[in-house]
């Protein structure tokens, strides 16, 4: 079955990526092709939607991988959303490990306002929309701003940040389109140690990072 359409009844049973949805699913697989194409290709065929942050539910599903195949390893990916970690986070469950965003959620690292920009349909000619971006969006160093921003509500097609555009430029903001348009260099910390994890986690070697223009 292919990775697109899985839930979490099609699991793999040599490497599971566990991840709440598919917007998740797809940020990752284009954040992985600046590692490899291998990677994208990998976070594509073993990705398992769980349909929301359950955790218990990754949980499940891993416990029937093992009585299945006898043994069964998996990495769950969950947004903090201001939450406490989840006390399944904690369990030891052989062979499932958990991965929870420092951040708020995934989408809080498609706030680069260099690459935002980079979306635009039109030229930000008069720099305005450059300054309503960065008004909007925390310094890249005020990790505390971020873990309290609601990204998703922010890049909503209600949310704050397309109030200020034209009509013409909103549709050029869908997170991943953003995503596609970061460059390597702007893959913040938490991003590349996800990605590192899911090369271990598929048995791939690690290359260096390389930038891919579209």
């Amino acid at each position: 079955m292919a990775g697109s359409r899985r839930s979490a009844g099609a699991v793999s049973p040599d490497f599971s990526i566990y991840l709440e949805g598919p917007r998740d699913r797809d940020l990752l697989r284009i954040w992985a092709l600046r590692v490899s194409g291998d990677l994208a290709k990998a976070v594509e065929s073993h990705s398992v939607l769980l349909g929301g942050r359950q955790p218990a539910r990754a949980i499940d599903c891993h416990r029937r991988q093992c009585r299945e195949y006898g043994t069964a390893r998996a990495l769950c990916v969950l947004d903090r959303d201001g939450l406490p970690e989840p006390a399944e986070a904690k369990s030891n469950e052989p062979g499932l490990e958990f991965f929870t965003w420092p951040r708020r959620q995934i989408e809080s690292y498609l706030l680069v306002p260099e690459a935002i920009l980079r979306c635009l349909a039109q030229p930000d000619t008069t720099g305005v929309i450059e300054q309503w971006i960065r008004d909007l969006v925390p310094h890249a160093d005020d990790e505390d701003a971020f873990r309290d921003m609601d990204a998703k509500r922010l890049l909503s097609e209600r949310g704050p940040l397309r109030a200020g555009m034209k009509p013409a430029m909103l549709s050029s903001l869908e997170p991943s389109r953003i995503a596609r348009r970061m460059r390597a260099t702007e893959l913040h910390d938490d991003v590349r140690a996800l990605l590192a994890r899911l090369q271990a986690g598929c048995g791939l070697l690690e290359p260096e990072f390389h930038v891919i223009t579209r």
